[in-house]
């Protein structure tokens, strides 16, 4: 049953978006202001020894390395991303900023500047790199003993590639000097990530950096960290062109071309069964980092952590990696690690079943491993809250009518050809292991003003997900007041605390959660006409086990959210082509704050998801995007759409908001293993790679002799 809260209302932000009076960062008065745009390296590894530039007007400026006051990095989990650099590491990596007033003139000027290079080897194949960024290992139970005593050792490659986020709105920035103080706004996700990384590299004081959020279309990840970069060379271009607007607004081309993708992955699983049960797991799991380090860390700890799926393996040995390729550097996407190592898992059961010739489907037989409330996780924490993934997979399967079709889709002719797939999948919510507890501290402010409105006073970012919106509703519900007496403003670091990156599926869960607690302590103390603030720290909660980075055991997350899919597809055997004609999702996210938003999350992601499935196939040669325009990196449009059964089952969590815990990421998880796992059931095959294309039916079939 839902919660009050639920009850969905229009986006408190819908009217301004749509009559266009919404403030995106292309939108500014473009009077006075500089341009800027930026020399990005053709070739994949290399020393720059020589730039030539042509004679600049009056007005222009070029700004390199040799420009920055501060540190030539840009502050993320490690600082090994340069601001400008002579030393290449990937095809479109900054070396210098040309600046001035008429758009079109820099650009001209840019075509003539020439580069010498000295060129390096570079290495493209993550699986032939030797260069590792970090690794964490999984030991839980007794792994010798599982695979000594199995009846049957069965073992599976799969493989997935990048993928890029198309967000409508491309990476823009602004940046000025005003009253001896920088400010820096535009589009982003973390403007205390933005804020800590102009620090670094222009030696400012804190208290003389301000960085805002301008409305901003759309960011899956993809403005998690590469806005720090892109703000930090405005920031220099601004200091030495004496500290006037500068402004960076990317074409389509040069979004694609130079900021963070989907990490690519190659996993290997091992996988001992014993009596018809999975007793033990061994993984390798790799994922490409690209030329830094960027967000590698954490989506390799998540990809870790999730290669068990949500099964209770008692015996799992888990070797991950991340490593270094000279292209272009992968970092936060939606679902961060779990995209790639949930559709390796939720293959390598199915292809386990069938290699079992066991009298139930593939299906039943993942239902028959899944874990239980009080089960230990891979890093032996514990699932202290109810895991609803068996009542969730039932809603699935008899809405999609799943085991008859099965049974029809067999021995198929002909050249159309149906198929029917099935996955599992969960989410940790927030940041993992003690990283909200130790890294991001969040803090969280509610504003009672002299007309007795209140102010919501976090870091937090809407970027369509509609974070406003339930913000607002859970100030207000938490208050007993009418929602126009809430007042929510784009975040300004010099007006809102740290409440940390809108990132990881927490800001509802931790951040939201402070709301509430503040907006009950506000409520109590309220004296009507009187200003005054009422502020949050978040506190780890008391029930998790302590998370050991080192040995990679604890509680990974507090709790999880909890995904079961359908996928039904039809294949055209002559063309290749693949249509996924429907899916089903039920969803466990805790309390909806508000129902259609969290549906709409729900079908964003299952549509992004297919994507990553069938079509978006990111090629790179020789170090170089290929394809690099919307006309030729296809993803779905509203053509492709199938259509979707969003079911929202409610298990609340009690540290979440009126029971909330974290939704946005989960969505992108599983969709792609149910389509995949449909279309091999389709063709009778065992598959093993994303995306899976026409062309790779064809090659399916034609090895199957199916044709």
């Amino acid at each position: 049953m839902l919660n009050s809260i639920s009850v969905s209302i229009p986006k408190i932000d819908h009217l301004e978006k749509a009559n266009g009076t919404a403030l995106y960062v292309c939108d500014y008065d473009a009077s006075g202001m500089l341009h800027g745009r930026i020399l990005r390296s053709s070739t994949a590894k290399g020393i720059v020894r020589n730039v030539r530039i042509p004679e600049l007007p009056n007005g222009y400026y070029y700004v390199d390395s040799t420009d920055i006051p501060g540190k030539n990095q840009v502050h993320m989990i490690q600082d090994d991303t340069p601001v400008f650099t002579n030393n290449v590491q990937y095809i479109g990596e900054p070396i210098g900023m040309l600046v001035g007033p008429d758009l079109r003139k820099v650009s001209a000027l840019l075509r003539e500047v020439e580069v010498e290079y000295e060129v390096l080897t570079p290495v493209f194949d993550a699986q032939k790199s030797e260069d590792i960024f970090f690794n964490f290992n999984i030991d839980k139970g007794d792994i010798d003993s599982a695979f000594s005593q199995a009846d049957k050792i069965i073992e599976g490659n799969f493989e997935t590639g990048l993928q890029e986020h198309i967000y409508l709105e491309t990476n823009g920035m602004i940046g000025k000097f005003k009253d001896g103080k920088l400010l820096i706004h535009g589009s982003l996700q973390c403007p205390y990530y933005v804020h800590g990384a102009l620090v670094d590299a222009t030696a400012l004081a804190p208290e003389d950096v301000i960085v805002k959020q301008d409305v901003t279309g759309g960011g899956f990840g993809g403005k998690e960290d590469f806005p720090s970069a892109l703000a930090c060379q405005v920031a220099i271009a601004a200091l030495k062109a004496g500290g006037k607007s500068v402004r960076v607004v990317f074409e389509r081309e040069e979004d694609i071309i130079a900021t963070s993708k989907r990490h690519p992955s190659f996993c290997n699983y091992k996988i001992a069964v014993k009596d018809e049960k999975v007793t033990g797991m061994i993984a390798d799991i790799l994922v490409d980092g690209g030329a830094y380090t960027t967000m590698s860390m954490v989506v390799l700890q998540r990809a870790t952590i999730g290669a068990s799926g949500v099964y209770n393996i008692e015996n799992i040995k888990v070797r991950g990696y991340a490593k270094k390729t000279n292209t272009v550097p992968n970092g936060a996407f939606r679902g961060f690690g779990g995209p790639q190592v949930f559709f390796a898992i939720e293959m390598m059961m199915t292809h386990v079943a069938k290699e079992l010739e066991l009298d139930i489907d593939s299906a039943e037989f993942k239902l028959n491993h899944i874990v239980k409330q009080g089960d230990l996780t891979s890093t032996s924490g514990k699932y202290h809250f109810p895991v609803p993934i068996k009542q969730m997979a039932d809603k699935v399967l008899q809405e999609s009518d799943y085991f008859n079709k099965k049974k029809q889709y067999q021995n198929q002719i002909g050249r159309f050809r149906k198929g029917i797939g099935f996955s599992l999948v969960f989410h940790g919510a927030g940041f993992t292991g003690n990283g909200e507890r130790d890294i991001i501290k969040a803090v969280a402010r509610l504003k009672k003003t002299a007309d007795d409105k209140v102010e919501i006073l976090t870091a937090n970012t809407d970027m369509g997900q509609g974070l406003a919106t339930t913000f607002t509703k859970i100030v207000a519900k938490a208050m007993d007041l009418p929602l126009d007496k809430v007042i929510i403003a784009l975040p300004d670091t010099s007006k809102v605390p740290n409440s940390g990156p809108t990132v990881a599926s927490r800001s509802i869960m931790v951040v939201g959660e402070l709301l509430r607690r503040a907006a009950m302590r506000l409520k109590e103390e309220w004296i009507k006409g009187k200003e005054f603030i009422v502020e949050e720290h978040y506190k780890h909660p008391s029930f998790m086990i302590p998370f050991d980075l080192e040995n990679f055991k604890g509680d990974a997350y507090p709790t999880y959210s909890w995904q079961a899919t359908v996928a039904e597809t039809n294949i055209d055997t002559l063309t290749g082509n693949i249509e996924i004609t429907d899916v089903w999702g039920s969803f466990d996210v805790g309390t909806p704050i508000d129902e259609n938003i969290v549906i709409g999350q729900m079908e964003g992601g299952i549509i992004q998801s297919l994507g990553y499935a069938i079509m978006e196939k990111c090629t790179i040669y020789n170090g170089a995007i290929g394809n690099k325009k919307l006309c030729d990196y296809i993803i779905p449009t509203a053509l492709d759409f199938p259509s979707m059964n969003v079911f929202l089952h409610v298990d609340e969590y009690p540290e979440g908001p009126f029971g909330a815990k974290g939704a946005g990421e989960m969505s992108h998880v599983g969709g792609a293993p149910a389509v995949l796992d449909a279309i091999q059931n389709a063709l009778e095959a065992n598959l093993n790679k994303i995306p899976f294309m026409p062309e790779d039916v064809l090659e399916t079939l034609r090895k199957e002799k199916t044709l």
